[in-house]
């Protein structure tokens, strides 16, 4: 078979069938890279493909963005989560480049505080932050990269601790992006207890 032929997809019976055309993983959080440039001037971008990769790292995956050439110099960046009450910013950041909108954090009303672990901006007004240094960057051929980030810190703000210290994200209110309607969707409601729930069926 020729590599640029695609082999045809069965169907899975009583389901609607899709093929290959635009998968829905779910869920997609919406994470806030922020990066400082050659300037110490910083940048903001939103990306969904990200998550969790080990204890203590993460990974995503950029396309070329300022964001991308900012992290190859510095080989550093914090990492924030769009909540409900900064939905609007959060969007504009991931609409503008930073290549043609310098002030664009500004421009977003947001403030910034350079890490003290790390040479990348904390965006004062995200209540959740990783402070990460790069462990592993694989470029690609249009200018992106996968990247792997080693959390060295990570700061909360109180009002989004509950009475053990812990972090709510009922209180946070962090938001995901849904790729099937184009919408992005509040997380907090609590529906189970992880490793509690299941046991009725042991």
């Amino acid at each position: 078979m020729n590599v640029n032929q695609k082999e045809k997809v069965k169907e899975v019976p009583g389901r609607r069938n899709f093929g290959t055309q635009h998968p829905v993983m779910t869920p997609q959080p919406c994470i806030m890279i922020a990066t400082y440039d050659e300037n110490q001037v910083p940048d903001v971008m939103m990306a969904a493909w990200g998550g969790q990769c080990d204890y203590d790292k993460i990974t995503f995956d950029l396309g070329a963005h300022k964001t991308t050439e900012n992290i190859k110099l510095k080989k550093a960046f914090t990492v924030s989560f769009a909540t409900e009450e900064n939905t609007a910013q959060s969007d504009y950041l991931g609409l503008v480049s930073g290549n043609k909108v310098t002030d664009k954090v500004k421009r977003a009303g947001f403030t910034v505080t350079p890490s003290p672990n790390v040479d990348a901006p904390i965006i004062n007004e995200y209540k959740l932050t990783l402070e990460c240094r790069v462990v592993e960057m694989e470029e690609n051929t249009d200018g992106g990269a996968r990247v792997v980030g080693e959390v060295v810190n990570w700061s909360a703000d109180e009002s989004i601790l509950n009475a053990e210290g812990k972090v709510d994200l009922a209180k946070l209110r962090p938001i995901i992006f849904d790729s099937s309607a184009l919408i992005y969707r509040a997380v907090g409601d609590s529906v189970g207890q992880a490793w509690h729930s299941g046991k009725k069926f042991q």
